[in-house]
């Protein structure tokens, strides 16, 4: 029985060659990928990161993952539009933290959370920082040198936005 299976497939693949449903088939030529490298057992979860763009963050447990968000947080806070936008950003780090406190799991890391306080504090020198930098690099022409530079109401109005 497998013999006439092993003859009906193989006739199959054989029409499929005559036909030509083979030729200019996506990576052919190419090496195959990893071939010529040890095994390793964990390969389809790194193709799977790879593929579908994610960080490798996610592979690390719980106390790492919320160190690593922690060191993050300037860098995501910084384009966040208001102070409540930053506290509802840092309510729901140290959400996540205290849970997890509550419950540890993995390996013992020191997790503290984060000080609201100080994190908006940071983020208002970060915002007034680039206005005193803009000001400051702009080059004053001869005539702008001794007056006041006028800027419309509208400005104003959508940086408090």
């Amino acid at each position: 029985m497998t013999e006439a299976w092993d003859a009906a497939v193989e006739a199959q693949i054989r029409g499929a060659v005559q036909r030509g449903e083979f030729d200019n088939l996506p990576g052919m030529g190419k090496p195959i990928p990893g071939r010529g490298m040890p095994y390793d057992e964990s390969w389809w979860i790194k193709s799977f990161l790879e593929r579908e763009k994610l960080p490798s963050d996610l592979l690390l447990p719980t106390p790492l993952q919320l160190r690593r968000r922690i060191e993050q947080v300037p860098d995501e806070v910084r384009d966040l539009p208001t102070e409540q936008a930053v506290r509802d950003f840092v309510g729901q780090l140290n959400t996540q933290i205290v849970a997890w406190l509550r419950n540890p799991e993995g390996p013992r890391v020191a997790v503290r959370p984060v000080n609201a306080d100080e994190v908006v504090r940071r983020w208002r020198t970060e915002r007034a920082r680039p206005e005193v930098r803009a000001a400051a690099t702009e080059p004053a022409t001869a005539g702008e040198a001794g007056r006041r530079v006028r800027r419309g109401w509208w400005l104003r109005w959508r940086r408090r936005g």
